[in-house]
């Protein structure tokens, strides 16, 4: 190098930052609070507002998250739940697309009640729509009721789940790469409209799925959608590791995050991808208030409306369904509790919580805990706490999932974004049009590229 070049300098290492709405908020109380605004949940103007804000502050994406039946809810008097009622997040993605210029746009789609012809021409057209900004959050869902709204009796079992999980997103990826990307000449002159040798078929044959292909939508934009997964078992991270570009993450202190963020990067470069092309996003509920004060003073009124009913029903789920609390006296101790084979870790720790403490006041501690991150402060707090995770190896960014809605997202957007950017650790524009470019992710080549001899002719041409 010549004394007189300048050297190289690598950009500064910047954080991802998404936005997880939840349609009322995370908090399972937030919908209670002054500073939400729970009545328009089912109004798109209201989505508008707080994506549009997410927007405005670079956010790399908002996601949506989806279930296709209830969630256990234990005991019918609990009223207070806000998890009952949510719109289908990929028409409500395609709506917001509209409105909105840069944002990723994420949506949750099931691998246990979807079929994957469907799913990848759903998720590919949002791409074209959005021009580039689809992401999918891959979940294999949970729920009994779930289940028995498409004719089963009873989930599909842990195993089968991501078996099928994993076979439905290879079906997906290869149906994305039906159409060449200039497979489409629209020569008016000759009157050519495409290249029949730049289609592809699939004839998938599975354990699960037989697919023919070709996909009936054109290569998107950014090829494939972003993938996006959270699943915490073997097998959730094995499929994560193997096909995600985004993991969600719930790690309860930058510890226990540092380990499985080192642990995870290894298992992605496992299956020979390289380990900066997944994204770790650790789940994070920040309470922001211009005091420190203030904000424990936000903590304390979002427990305060916490329903009794609600809180003992989560401490019932926490222990494992092995006793009814709702028949006892709420400021009496917590009755003695049979052995389950369900949770026993989580059962564990809650007893040890127990000590000294009625059952309300045990549950409403239980339900602070399941719907709280303990990020509480000043703009500057939550900034250095965000600052000290992605620069000790315990995440490339975080997902931001706000207690209550407008409010708490406004805080946060007010309060602790500029102190990111400032410290040179956010970006202050988006430097792309796409997900992937928000992400730093390339856009991967066809199939057919690369290998050429995996064409299969479409079944779809009838004899000459």
């Amino acid at each position: 190098m010549s004394p007189n070049q300048p050297a190289t300098v690598a950009p500064k290492r910047q954080m991802h930052l998404m936005l997880f709405p939840m349609f009322t908020g995370a908090h399972v109380a937030g919908w209670r609070h002054p500073g939400a605004d729970p009545g328009r949940m089912h109004d798109v103007a209201f989505h508008t507002q707080v994506v549009q804000t997410a927007e405005k502050a670079k956010f790399d994406a908002v996601f949506y998250s989806d279930a296709q039946g209830f969630r256990t809810v234990v005991g019918r008097d609990v009223h207070s739940r806000n998890d009952v009622s949510r719109m289908d997040p990929l028409v409500l993605l395609s709506a917001l697309s509209m409105v909105t210029s840069r944002i990723g746009l994420i949506a949750t789609l099931s691998t246990s009640y979807n079929e994957p012809y469907a799913a990848a021409r759903r998720l590919a057209s949002l791409d074209h729509i959005s021009h580039g900004r689809a992401g999918w959050n891959v979940v294999t869902s949970t729920t009994r009721n779930e289940a028995r709204n498409f004719g089963r009796e009873a989930h599909y079992g842990h195993a089968e789940r991501y078996a099928r999980a994993e076979e439905f997103v290879d079906v997906a990826r290869g149906l994305w790469d039906s159409w060449d990307d200039d497979a489409f000449l629209v020569d008016k002159a000759d009157g050519r409209f495409f290249d029949p040798d730049k289609l592809h078929g699939l004839a998938h044959q599975g354990k699960f799925f037989s697919v023919s292909g070709p996909l009936t939508t054109a290569r998107s934009p950014q090829g494939h959608p972003v993938i996006v997964q959270a699943g915490a078992s073997d097998a959730g991270q094995d499929l994560a590791a193997r096909c995600a570009d985004v993991v969600f993450m719930s790690n309860p202190d930058m510890a226990s995050s540092q380990d499985f963020y080192a642990a995870f990067k290894t298992k992605v470069a496992g299956f020979g991808r390289d380990p900066a092309d997944c994204k770790l996003l650790p789940s994070i509920q920040p309470i922001v208030a211009e005091t420190e004060a203030r904000a424990h003073e936000i903590v304390a009124e979002l427990a305060a409306l916490i329903h009794p009913d609600v809180a003992i029903s989560m401490l019932e789920l926490a222990l494992g369904g092995a006793v009814d609390l709702h028949g006892l006296d709420p400021d009496g101790p917590l009755p003695e509790i049979l052995e389950t084979e369900s949770s026993k870790s989580t059962r564990a720790k809650v007893l040890a919580m127990a000590e000294g403490r009625s059952i309300i006041e045990l549950a409403r501690k239980i339900a602070a805990v399941r719907t709280s991150s303990g990020l509480v402060g000043t703009p500057e707090q939550v900034a250095d706490h965000l600052q000290t995770w992605f620069e000790n190896g315990a995440a490339d960014g975080f997902v931001i999932t706000a207690p209550f809605l407008p409010g708490s997202l406004d805080a946060f957007v007010d309060g602790v974004v500029p102190i990111l950017q400032q410290r040179g650790l956010f970006r202050t524009d988006y430097a792309g049009e796409t997900l992937r470019d928000h992400l730093g992710l390339a856009r991967p080549a066809s199939r057919y590229e690369a290998q050429p001899e995996l064409h299969v002719e479409p079944e779809i041409w009838q004899p000459d």
